[in-house]
């Protein structure tokens, strides 16, 4: 393995004694692919703050509107994967900006839409736009940083969907009532479009190369992989550990997407709140997602620093926490009370996304990283964030959005369960990914 003569550019020296390395452009290319993601989940969201508008306009029912959300979702379910791999092929650089602009201008036709059938069209682009940004961009930013923070960063940048999301219902809500729904729609594709132009200068797919920690697979709790070896497309889900950790996450992003979603209707509906401000309070209830995905990704960091298996226990913790806080929450009378408890449990809600990107990447071989992060964004989205809106959704046409909603904790037993069979298997996952890399066949 160590016969292979090594371009100079592979050797395993420091690179900054060669070439000096600024410290700020990390920085710079985190800040700007996460403002993209930011974009991306503000067009995908904007929408559920204009529900209100929507239904009185176009006379919609819930089903109807919770399928202008969920056709994103379940558009990026079904194109992340091969776009991903594409992308991986093609140039993850030129990939997203394309991706951008996709989004960007599929949302300024949402903005035109005249009836229910051309905006579901319409958020079928947005879709396909956003569909492999999310596996693209963290193995973009992943790929600039030490892999001993892996939960940190992959919490703190999946948690862009929550801000985007937050800026998005809030902002959208107060355009929609000041200026009319097609005008919140239209602000959100004119900051994508502003956002693609400046990520293109700054990102070049040859300043990338220079930062690059060409090994991520050195880090301590996973065994080093063989440089130019290339895994088996089947080991992405032939390791138990790790099929349980795609499993787990959608099923908690389930109940995040449905917060995401519903927040501003139960707000309307059950605290007779205007839609502007059903918008306003929902995004601090979505910031507390957010925040809530950052704070457990550094917890799990440090707690699982020289215990990898803990990245398990805090992501079974935060799900089980996040299903007592709003199992309670969603039975309390409308009050401020209930408000502070289901925020709370929203805090904990999406809490195993960080732990989950730093499992799949510690299981899955440094060759096929992208296209693991594509699978996890594949469960998340089709598990979670298409099926989560939608279900509840048809809930509520029968029995109420209350109702449905006071059902909704009842996924974590399955998210919880997954992880448990997850952390057990741990260990054989980790001897399959060595048996990967040093060209043994897996046990």
């Amino acid at each position: 393995m160590k016969s292979r003569a090594l371009p100079a550019e592979e050797l395993p020296t420091r690179p900054d004694r060669e070439v000096p390395r600024s410290r700020i452009y990390p920085w710079a290319v985190f800040a700007l692919t996460f403002g993209l993601l930011l974009s991306d989940y503000m067009s995908r969201q904007v929408l559920n703050a204009v529900f209100p508008f929507l239904k009185a306009e176009w006379l919609l029912s819930d089903s109807q509107l919770a399928s202008l959300t969920s056709v994103v979702a379940l558009t990026v379910a079904v194109l992340t994967f091969p776009l991903s791999i594409l992308a991986d092929r093609w140039g993850r650089v030129r990939s997203l900006v394309l991706m951008a602009t996709i989004w960007s201008l599929a949302t300024v036709l949402c903005a035109i839409a005249g009836d229910y059938d051309q905006m579901l069209g319409a958020r079928f682009l947005v879709g396909a736009g956003e569909a492999a940004y999310g596996s693209v961009g963290i193995a973009v930013v992943l790929s600039v940083f030490a892999p001993s923070v892996r939960a940190t960063f992959g919490g703190a940048f999946m948690a862009g969907g929550s801000f985007g999301s937050t800026i998005g219902v809030a902002l959208g809500g107060v355009i929609a009532v000041q200026f009319g729904w097609r005008w919140a729609l239209a602000f959100m594709a004119a900051i994508g479009l502003v956002l693609i132009v400046l990520f293109r200068l700054v990102v070049t797919q040859r300043r990338l190369d220079r930062y690059q920690h060409e090994d991520e697979a050195t880090a301590v709790d996973e065994p080093a992989a063989n440089a130019g070896q290339r895994a088996p497309f089947s080991s992405l889900f032939s390791n138990a550990s790790v099929c349980c950790v795609y499993l787990g996450s959608g099923l908690q992003m389930f109940v995040a997407a449905v917060l995401l979603v519903w927040t501003p209707s139960y707000l309307n509906r059950y605290h007779a709140m205007s839609p502007d401000t059903a918008g306003l309070v929902s995004a601090i209830l979505v910031l507390l997602i957010g925040a809530g995905m950052i704070v457990c990704g550094v917890i799990t960091d440090r707690a699982s620093k020289r215990r990898p298996e803990r990245k398990w226990t805090t992501a079974i913790s935060y799900s089980a926490a996040s299903a007592l806080l709003l199992a309670i929450g969603f039975q309390l009378q409308a009050s401020s009370l209930q408000l502070v408890v289901l925020g709370l449990g929203a805090f904990f809600s999406a809490g195993a996304s960080g732990p989950a990107t730093a499992m799949v990447a510690n299981l899955t071989h440094s060759s096929l990283r992208a296209s693991g992060f594509g699978a996890l964004t594949l469960s998340n989205s089709l598990l979670g964030l298409a099926a989560g809106p939608f279900v509840v959704g048809i809930l509520a046409d029968g029995l109420g959005l209350l109702a449905a909603l006071q059902l909704m904790p009842l996924v974590y037993i399955g998210a919880v369960t997954a992880l448990l069979v997850g952390k057990r298997t741990y260990p054989a996952g980790l001897r399959r990914l060595a048996a990967l890399n040093t060209h043994q066949p897996p046990a």
